[in-house]
Parts: C-alpha cells; sequence; structure tokens
C-alpha cells in the first residue's frame, strides 16, 4: 500500500505514473497548479473532522472559481484522506481512501461553482455529522499559501498548520484576557490569534495557533467561564 501510495503521489507533484494504479486523469502541465489545492483540500478535510462530533454521514465538496479547470478528483479524494486520517487506526492514503469512505457508508458529492465570491478559488467542504451540518471553506494566497476562509458562519483568515485552538464564546469583555492568561500560566506560547465576530455583541469565534499541545487542564479551564460556548481542538501537522 505504501508502494501505491508513493507511486500516486509521484503522479501528482511530478507526473509520474508507475506501475497500474487506477488514478484520476491529469494533465502534466497542470500539475503545478493542482499540487497546492491538493494541501488545501486535505487540510481542510482534517480540520473539519476535528470539529465535528458523531460519524460523517455525508460530505459535500463545492468548488468555485478557477479550481474549476482544474481536475478535481483528486483534490476530493485528499479532502477525504484528511477527513479520515485522524479518526482511523490504520493509514489512509489517496489510493485507499475513497474505499475507507465507501466501507464507512459516506456519501461523497461534488459541485462546480464559477462564483467564488471575493477569491479567484474556493474549496467548501461541508459534512453531515449526527444529522448536523458543518462547513469550512478556504482558498490559495498568491495561488499557492493555503488558507482557511471561513469555519461555520464565522468568515476567517487562518493559516493550517500546527496546533489550533478554537473557542466559540459570546462576545464580552475580558474572554481573550482570560484565554491568554490561561494558556500563559500554562507556558504555551500564542504563534497567531484571530477573533472573528458573527455580530457585535453576539457569538465569536477565537482562533489560537501554538507550536506546542494543549493540554487537557488548559482546555477544561477555558471551559469553566461562564462565557464560554465551546471549546475545540485540531491539530494540522
Amino acid at each position: 500500500a505504501i508502494g501505491i501510495a508513493e507511486q500516486l503521489v509521484d503522479y501528482f507533484t511530478k507526473g509520474v505514473a508507475k506501475g497500474a494504479v487506477n488514478i484520476p486523469s491529469v494533465a502534466p502541465e497542470l500539475l503545478p497548479r493542482l499540487q497546492p489545492f491538493l494541501t488545501l483540500a486535505e487540510k481542510l478535510g482534517a480540520l473539519q473532522t476535528q470539529l465535528v462530533q458523531g460519524g460523517i454521514e455525508r460530505v459535500t465538496v463545492e468548488y468555485s472559481g478557477e479550481v474549476t479547470t482544474l481536475s478535481i478528483a483528486p483534490l476530493t479524494i485528499a479532502v477525504l484522506k484528511g477527513l479520515l486520517t485522524p479518526i482511523m487506526e490504520h493509514p489512509v492514503n489517496y489510493v485507499n481512501a475513497p474505499i475507507v469512505a465507501k466501507e464507512r457508508g459516506i456519501e461523497v458529492k461534488e459541485i462546480k461553482t464559477t462564483d467564488a465570491g471575493d477569491f479567484t478559488s474556493l474549496i467548501r467542504v461541508r459534512v453531515e455529522a449526527g444529522k448536523v451540518s458543518h462547513q469550512v471553506a478556504g482558498t490559495l494566497y498568491h495561488k499557492k499559501d493555503a488558507r482557511v476562509t471561513e469555519i461555520e458562519q464565522f468568515k476567517v483568515e487562518v493559516v493550517p498548520e500546527g496546533h489550533m485552538l478554537l473557542i466559540h464564546n459570546v462576545d464580552r469583555p475580558g474572554v481573550i484576557g482570560m484565554v491568554g492568561k490561561v494558556l500563559g500560566d500554562h507556558g504555551i506560547n500564542i504563534l497567531r490569534m484571530q477573533c472573528a465576530l458573527e455580530k457585535r455583541g453576539g457569538d465569536a469565534l477565537l482562533i489560537i495557533g501554538s507550536d506546542t499541545e494543549f493540554p487537557s487542564t488548559v482546555l477544561d479551564q477555558i471551559r469553566s467561564s461562564s462565557n464560554i460556548l465551546s471549546v475545540k481542538v485540531a491539530n494540522l501537522l
């Protein structure tokens, strides 16, 4: 399986297909454009699966803008690989990801649209888990740098890497200070921080990136505040 996965990666990244492997057809001249989108798609899948509760029943991947001119089949496989890797005991790769999804009864759907809003390209991943719908979306900056642009109803601008702490809270004074103090007391370095508002005085999403993991004691301490609605962690290594 490792050998087959390496063949597929070689094909996607170098345009080299070694041996007989059932892989989506990609024109070699498009491979340099496709590679950054593969990274983005896998990161979106990995982020999404770590934010939902319950088994994933359906996955809809919506491609908008210039990305629709590329072969989207390998991108959907990358999303599935990202979704499944954090929850499976055995390795998931570009070859077995669609098979694993089918075995788990996950329905997969692809949609293409021309309108990417403020972006030249956008990939949106919607999942249904426990009859609840969740979504994340992302794009490429400078045609190569992956960014998450939506998490649920919040508009964000997040680098999808490292250890991420996502705090859904009520927009009240003191929340950011409280979180910063808790992290500081436990020696956790903050690399990035962003706060997204649904509306003033409503719900907010505080996203913190770190180069170290967030211990359960830290998460429990943050959850104990009356202004905190949920605390989740996503590891995008």
